[in-house]
């Protein structure tokens, strides 16, 4: 199959970005979208040219460091899937689609399709954890918890980080992301002890980062590839009512 892509390239963050026009062609249908890129790329490298920057690891939708829109839809148009679990037999010969990085104040450009998703990484460091302060972990199965609290705790816990809600969010909100990782702790009985600080320390630091505002229209959830739903939103402005009763700001 032949595509058109239109790329975004941007040399660094200081620089002024533009779509740039590339020819794919004898793509496979069995290629993933990243494999596809690889092509694209390799293809750059013989020519002498800059490759386009995207960002990968595991290729597997695990990891979440990859992410960008394709044609306007984070991740592509494959419900619950990540860019490098999209195959190009989704798409039609002769398709032309448009990449783009993600798009938000909270996540500057640093180079063609890479953005910084840091500020994921400093609300989890602001509190999205558990502390262990001495000694080995608690036996797991000593703490005995409700199996329909596991049970959305696990769900909430399949976040990923990849930004994707962000992206796809008119606001660039991150409430999806910061729902999740508040929900995963707040229902297991190891999150108790700060469930209120980290209510509190985790949406500070999203205010602190720049991101938006929620305003309840869920796009978040649609381009979510693990799914997460925004009942994780509701449940994280509950958390944060709570601990703002128990600790009033002074």
């Amino acid at each position: 199959m032949n595509l058109t892509l239109k790329i975004w390239r941007q040399k660094s963050p200081k620089d002024k970005g533009r779509l740039v026009t590339y020819m794919a062609k004898g793509i496979s249908p069995d290629m993933s979208f990243l494999e596809m890129l690889d092509t694209i790329n390799r293809d750059l490298i013989l020519k002498g040219d800059d490759p386009v920057a995207f960002e990968h690891d595991c290729r597997e939708g695990i990891c979440g460091s990859c992410g960008f829109m394709v044609s306007g839809q984070a991740h592509g148009p494959l419900k619950g899937t990540t860019v490098c679990q999209l195959h190009m037999r989704h798409f039609t010969d002769g398709d032309t689609l448009v990449l783009e990085p993600w798009r938000a104040k909270a996540f500057p450009i640093i180079k063609d399709l890479v953005v910084d998703r840091s500020a994921l990484d400093r609300i989890i460091i602001a509190g999205g954890f558990v502390s262990v302060d001495t000694g080995s972990a608690p036996e797991a199965n000593a703490l005995l918890t409700p199996k329909d609290n596991a049970e959305i705790a696990m769900d909430a816990a399949a976040c990923i980080g990849c930004g994707a809600c962000v992206a796809s969010c008119k606001n660039a909100s991150a409430m999806l992301f910061v729902g999740a990782k508040v929900s995963q702790l707040a229902l297991l009985p190891q999150g108790q002890p700060e469930r209120e600080r980290r209510a509190l320390s985790l949406v500070t630091s999203m205010d602190d980062a720049g991101f938006g505002n929620c305003t309840n229209e869920s796009e978040c959830e649609a381009a979510c590839p693990k799914e997460i739903s925004v009942r994780n939103i509701a449940r994280l402005n509950r958390e944060f009512l709570r601990a703002s009763f128990s600790h009033p700001a002074k």
